[in-house]
C-alpha cells in the first residue's frame, strides 16, 4: 500500500513523501492516527496545492516583514517622560510605552512582546530591536526627551 505522509514519522520518512508500507501498518497505524493518507492522485494533488499555497503565503509574509523593516529603519521615535533628580526618569521606559507611541505617532501597530530594549532610565538616544518574524529584526531609534512642566 502506498501512503502520503502528512507528518514526519520516525524511521519511515518526512512529511510529503510517498512510501510503500504494509497494509496493516498503513491502515491501522499511519492513517488511523492521522500521520498519513492513502496515496491516490487526488490526495497527492491536493497536498501539493496546499503546500504551494502555504509557500505563497509565507513569501507574502516575508515581503511584508521586509517592508516593515525598511519602514522602521527610517523612523526616530520621540518619547517624552517625566524626569526627577539628575535627569533620571521616574521608573524606566517600557515596551508597552514604546509600542503605544509608535502606534500614536506613526500608525504602526507592533505587539509589545516583539520589542527587545535595554533598560532605559535616563534621557538620550537609544535603540530598540524588533522581532518581525522569519528571522528578521528591525532597529528602531528612540529619543527620550524631558516632559515640559506646566
Amino acid at each position: 500500500m502506498q501512503v502520503l505522509l502528512v507528518q514526519d514519522v520516525a524511521k519511515l520518512g518526512k512529511a510529503g513523501e510517498i512510501k510503500d508500507v504494509k497494509d496493516g501498518y498503513g491502515q491501522n497505524f499511519l492513517i488511523a492516527k492521522g500521520l498519513a493518507k492513502l496515496a491516490t492522485k487526488e490526495v497527492i494533488n491536493k497536498y501539493h496545492a496546499e503546500q504551494k499555497k502555504k509557500a505563497e503565503l509565507e513569501a507574502l509574509e516575508l515581503a511584508k516583514a521586509k517592508q516593515m523593516q525598511e519602514t522602521l529603519a527610517g523612523i526616530e521615535l520621540q518619547i517624552t517622560k517625566k524626569i526627577g533628580a539628575n535627569n533620571n526618569l521616574f521608573g524606566s521606559l517600557t515596551k508597552e510605552e514604546i509600542s503605544n507611541e509608535l502606534s500614536k505617532q506613526h500608525r504602526i501597530t507592533i505587539d509589545k512582546k516583539a520589542f527587545e530594549i535595554p533598560q532605559i532610565k535616563s534621557l538620550g538616544a537609544f535603540q530598540a530591536t524588533i522581532k518581525l518574524g522569519h528571522g528578521l529584526h528591525a532597529t528602531l531609534r528612540l529619543q527620550v526627551i524631558a516632559q515640559k512642566s506646566p
